[in-house]
C-alpha cells in the first residue's frame, strides 16, 4: 500500500519538532552548566582579578592585531562580540562603542562587575540578534557557537549585522569525527529521558568537525581572507600529556579541541 502523503508530512513535522525541542533542551542545559561553572569560579577568582584582567587584555590585543592586519579599524569602531560570556574579548578591545551579546549577560554582570561594565552587554541569543543589519565594523565570536542551539544561524546573524567591508573574527574548537558521533549519541540518550551526563558532551550542543565548521560559512556574503586549523599543534600537545584516564588515551589517538579560526570580510550587497 502506498503511503499517504498527508500522513508522511504530519510525521515529518512531528519529527522535526521533536528534534528542535531536543536541541533546545540541550542548549538550555549547556547554559545551566556554564552558569554553575562560572558562579563557582567567581569566588576563587576574586583575589586574582588583576592577573585575570591582564590575560583578558592580552587576548583582546592579539585578536585586535589579527583584525587590523586585514582591515584598518576606524576610530571608535563599532564592535560586537556574539557570546561575550564571562571573560570575552569585547571588554578590553579598545573601543568605546563595544557591545556584547550573551544569554547569561545579566548573571555575568553581577558575577564579574570589574570588567563586564566596560561594554554594553545585552542578554539575547546569538540566533536572533536584536540589532540592525549592517551596523558593526567588527563582529567577534570566540569559541562559543558549539554551546548554542543552532551554530549556523548564529554565523548567519553575525554576517547580517556586519557592515559592508566590515571584518568578522570567528573561532570554534573542532574535533575528530569520533567525538561528533559520541556527542550525537549522548544527546540522543538524554533526549529520550536517560539522565546520564558526560561533562564535555553536556557542556556543548555539538562537537563540530573541520568540515562541519567550514559549512557554517557556505552561501554567506563573506570573503574569507584567513583560515587556520591548528591540528598538528593540538595533536603534538596531546601526545606530550600523560593520560590519566581513558579519555586521555582517546585524545592522543583522535584529535580534540583543535582551534578553527576564520577572518572574513563582508562583501558589498
Amino acid at each position: 500500500m502506498a503511503a499517504c502523503p498527508r500522513c508522511c508530512q504530519h510525521t515529518a513535522v512531528k519529527s522535526a519538532t521533536w528534534f528542535e525541542r531536543a536541541r533546545r533542551q540541550r542548549a538550555a542545559r549547556a547554559l545551566e552548566r556554564q552558569l554553575e561553572y562560572q558562579t563557582a569560579k567567581a569566588a576563587s577568582l576574586a583575589p586574582l582579578h588583576e592577573k585575570v584582567i591582564e590575560g583578558m587584555k592580552s587576548a583582546s590585543s592579539r585578536v585586535r592585531s589579527r583584525v587590523k592586519a586585514v582591515q584598518a579599524l576606524p576610530a571608535g569602531c563599532r564592535t560586537l562580540e556574539v557570546g561575550s560570556g564571562a571573560h570575552g574579548l569585547i571588554f578590553f578591545f579598545d573601543t568605546d562603542r563595544g557591545i556584547g551579546i550573551d544569554p547569561l549577560a545579566v548573571s555575568y554582570s553581577v558575577l564579574f562587575p570589574r570588567w563586564q561594565r566596560r561594554a554594553m552587554i545585552i542578554a539575547a541569543l546569538g540566533e536572533a540578534l536584536p540589532l540592525r543589519t549592517g551596523s558593526f565594523d567588527v563582529v567577534l565570536s570566540d569559541n562559543v557557537v558549539d554551546h548554542a542551539q543552532t551554530p549556523a544561524a548564529i554565523v548567519e546573524e553575525m554576517a547580517r549585522v556586519l557592515a559592508p567591508s566590515g571584518v568578522m573574527y570567528f573561532t570554534v574548537n573542532v574535533h575528530h569525527p569520533i567525538y561528533a558521533i559520541a556527542s550525537a549519541i549522548h544527546a540522543a540518550w538524554n533526549a529520550v529521558g536517560i539522565r546520564f551526563e558526560i561533562g564535555p558532551f553536556a557542556d556543548h550542543t555539538t562537537h563540530l568537525t573541520v568540515s562541519a565548521a567550514r559549512r557554517l560559512f557556505r552561501r554567506l556574503p563573506l570573503r574569507i581572507v584567513s583560515e587556520s586549523v591548528n591540528r598538528a599543534e593540538a595533536k603534538e600537545a596531546a601526545r606530550k600529556l600523560r593520560p590519566r584516564h581513558l579519555g586521555g588515551w582517546i585524545k592522543r589517538a583522535f584529535f580534540k579541541n583543535v582551534l578553527y579560526e576564520v577572518i572574513a570580510i563582508r562583501q558589498p550587497s
